[in-house]
């Protein structure tokens, strides 16, 4: 599990804002174990009306830096931007550093940009979801086994639990069961109380589906609440298939803690 760092939060702007008709993104950052590190927040119209949903946004390894910007051209960031008057949810969406992992210290990042996105726009600690694609869909398994009461529902796309299928990014694996003889059943069984609802591509060369299959399995096996949609003729970008599907909005959005 990633160590515990203490966290300060630096926000600009953070005035209450009035109820807006328009979504849209907001800079902010956080500083985590003395260095200051740039998010986004999509902040939806009607916003000051009432404790909003949130989703915590994972993105993939070619979104890694530190310019607030790339990651959010691929996954959830353009569906927003074309649902951005009815899009019901605070969107929190981190940038993981050049070379870092969602299951190592970048997760740290994630969280804290969490906490911060939920004191400042009144988030509902019964709606937080999770989210993510590739190393993102890794993340989500990770940072739900370390915070397994925290969120209501999980939609990892694309991602896995293991790297066994190849000898490289060893550091992207799910720390937290990485050491269980089984880490799907051990997951399945820290996790059997979550919804879930897995994507993957059928066709997907960079994290074979087999990954998402497995952790399907061992959650139907465990009781879990599972759901998962494989995409037949889809590589690796499942994603805009997912997040276009309208059944999983309305389907997480009815997901209580």
């Amino acid at each position: 599990m990633l160590a515990l760092l203490s966290t300060a939060v630096l926000l600009a702007g953070c005035a209450t804002r009035p109820a807006s008709p328009h979504g849209g993104f907001v800079e902010r950052q956080v500083e985590v174990a003395g260095k200051t590190h740039r998010y986004q927040v999509f902040v939806p119209a009607g916003h000051g009306r009432g404790r909003m949903p949130v989703i915590l946004f994972l993105h993939g390894s070619g979104e890694r830096g530190e310019d607030n910007q790339l990651q959010m051209k691929v996954g959830l960031p353009p569906h927003l931007r074309q649902h951005l008057d009815d899009f019901p949810a605070v969107v929190v969406i981190p940038q993981a550093p050049a070379d870092t992992e969602w299951t190592q210290e970048a997760g740290t990042i994630a969280l804290a940009a969490l906490d911060a996105s939920m004191k400042e726009f009144d988030g509902d600690p019964d709606r937080v979801y999770l989210t993510g694609l590739s190393m993102g869909g890794y993340g989500t398994w990770e940072l739900a086994l370390q915070q397994p009461q925290r969120f209501a529902a999980l939609v990892p796309i694309c991602g896995g639990l293991t790297v066994d299928w190849t000898d490289q990014r060893p550091s992207m694996v799910a720390h937290s069961v990485a050491e269980a003889s089984d880490p799907f059943a051990e997951a399945a069984r820290r996790l059997k109380h979550v919804p879930v609802w897995i994507f993957h591509g059928g066709k997907d060369d960079l994290v074979p589906p087999v990954q998402s299959r497995r952790m399907d399995a061992a959650l139907r096996q465990a009781g879990g609440d599972v759901r998962y949609t494989e995409f037949p003729d889809a590589n690796h970008n499942s994603w805009d298939p997912a997040y276009a599907t309208p059944e999983l909005w309305t389907w997480l959005f009815q997901q209580h803690r």
